[in-house]
């Protein structure tokens, strides 16, 4: 038979839980939305209502929209850390790897980089990933770029970014209306002349 206090510590332990996993929810229901919808447009009664929890709720655990940004970029660049994690040096999966992440998450990512300019939030979460996306360049293609002094190692960095970069993605898929299989081409085309260009320094 439990004590009192074992029951206590069960007691707390469950709602514990419970917290976590609505927690959990209210944060993949507003990163739902911020896929599929412009930041400004989302709603916390929406958010609420995909979570299957009241917007009080969603209040007081995040205090409003700007703190469940946060964590739900915090949630999606787990996932693209994840789906880009490949051997350094191998480009063909890495642009693999880079054009399936974009795939998912490059419309998102295009329109809170749209509205960066009136939401210092956004821009500080941007800010953060580009300099993210600079130091996975740089880890990805450390083989090529550690043959290379520094001046010019940082003008190839450079050069890897922005072939790498999602404006990159969206030129090619959306403005250029291009097929995945044409647009990893070309951005492994781009990728492997920069690194030809710069080691021939």
């Amino acid at each position: 038979m439990k004590s009192a206090a074992q029951t206590r510590r069960y007691v707390m332990a469950a709602r514990a839980e419970a917290a976590e996993e609505t927690g959990r929810r209210i944060v993949e229901a507003f990163l739902g939305r911020l896929m599929a919808q412009w930041y400004d447009e989302i709603t916390l009664d929406r958010v609420a209502e995909d979570a299957g929890v009241t917007v009080q709720t969603v209040v007081r655990r995040f205090g409003g929209k700007e703190g469940l940004l946060a964590l739900a970029v915090k949630e999606l660049a787990a996932r693209i850390n994840a789906s880009r994690e490949v051997t350094s040096g191998d480009v063909a999966r890495v642009v693999e790897g880079l054009i399936s992440d974009y795939e998912q998450t490059g419309d998102t990512v295009i329109r809170l980089l749209a509205l960066e300019e009136p939401y210092a939030a956004i821009r500080k979460l941007l800010d953060f990933g580009r300099s993210e996306h600079r130091r996975w360049v740089a880890g990805t293609f450390q083989d090529a770029l550690g043959k290379l002094t520094p001046k010019v190692r940082e003008r190839a960095l450079d050069a890897l970014v922005i072939a790498t970069d999602v404006y990159t993605w969206k030129i090619l898929r959306r403005d250029m209306a291009r097929s995945v299989v044409e647009a990893t081409a070309a951005i492994r085309s781009m990728i492997d002349a920069t690194i030809a260009q710069f080691t021939q320094l």
